[in-house]
C-alpha cells in the first residue's frame, strides 16, 4: 500500500505564511510508478483469492461493496490502481480486513517493515496518503496506518465492517473528523476514539501537511 519517498521539507508552524503554490501542492509522491504497479499487482492477486474462497461473483461484490462490476475485474486483472476509498468498500463487501487485500505472508514471528517498504494508497486528487504500518496479511485483530494530508485534504470513509473501531491520534497539523453528524476538532497531541461503522470523514484544517497514526480495530476476523 516498495517506493523510495522523496524528502519533505521540515513542517510550517501554524499561522506562518505559505505561497499559493506550496499550499496546494498535493503530497510527494517518488517511485509511485513502481509501487503502485506492485501494490496493483497484490490487490489483483489478494481480491481474486478472496472472491474465490467465498464463491462470489463480481455481481455479487459489486452488491455488496457498492463497486461497479466492470471496475472490479480491472482491479482483479491488474489493470488498474484502485483509490484508498475504493480498496475499503472492497473490503467490507468482502467482509475482510482492510489488509487482507494487500497481500503479504501470514505467521506470527517477529518482523520489520522498513521505512519506505510499504507502498501508500492514495485519494484520488493526491492530498490524502495512508500507508500501512503493520505488515500486511499479518494474523492480527487490528491494523495501524500513517496518514497523511495536504493542505485542504479530505477523505471521506464509508462505514467499515459491523464492531470495527478507530483511534486516531495527530502527531502533526490539524484535523477534522466527523463521524456520522458529529464533528471534532483535533490538534497535535489530540486523540479521538470512535466505532466506524458508520459514514467518517477526515478532512485537514492546516496550512502545511497533517499527519496522524490511526489503528483500525477489527470485531473478528473473517473465516
Amino acid at each position: 500500500m516498495a517506493p523510495v519517498p522523496r524528502r519533505r521539507s521540515a513542517p510550517h508552524a501554524e499561522g506562518e505564511a505559505e505561497s499559493p503554490a506550496k499550499r496546494e501542492r498535493p503530497l510527494a509522491a517518488a517511485g509511485d510508478d513502481i509501487g503502485a504497479a506492485e501494490l496493483g499487482r497484490r490487490i489483483a492477486e489478494s481480491l481474486k483469492r478472496l472472491r474465490s474462497e467465498r464463491r462470489l461473483s463480481l455481481d455479487q461484490l459489486a452488491s455488496t461493496s457498492g463497486v461497479s462490476r466492470a471496475a472490479l475485474s480491472q482491479i482483479e486483472g491488474a489493470r488498474t490502481n484502485p483509490t484508498l476509498a475504493v480498496v475499503w468498500k472492497i473490503a467490507v463487501g468482502l467482509n475482510v480486513p482492510f489488509q487482507a487485500l494487500l497481500g503479504g505472508e501470514e505467521g506470527t514471528k517477529t518482523r520489520v517493515l522498513r521505512s519506505g517498504a510499504s507502498p501508500a494508497l492514495r485519494s484520488p486528487d493526491g492530498r490524502v496518503e495512508s500507508r500501512l504500518l503493520s505488515p500486511a496479511g499479518s494474523d492480527q485483530r487490528a491494523d495501524v496506518y500513517e496518514l497523511r494530508f495536504a493542505p485542504k485534504g479530505v477523505l471521506q470513509s464509508e462505514a467499515h465492517a459491523a464492531g470495527t473501531t478507530e483511534t486516531l491520534v495527530v502527531l502533526t497539523g490539524s484535523l477534522r473528523v466527523t463521524v456520522a453528524d458529529e464533528s471534532h476538532d483535533l490538534a497535535p497531541g489530540d486523540s479521538i476514539f470512535f466505532h466506524a461503522d458508520v459514514r467518517h470523514t477526515y478532512e485537514s484544517r492546516s496550512s502545511h501537511e497533517a499527519r496522524c497514526i490511526d489503528l483500525v480495530a477489527y470485531a473478528s476476523r473473517a473465516p
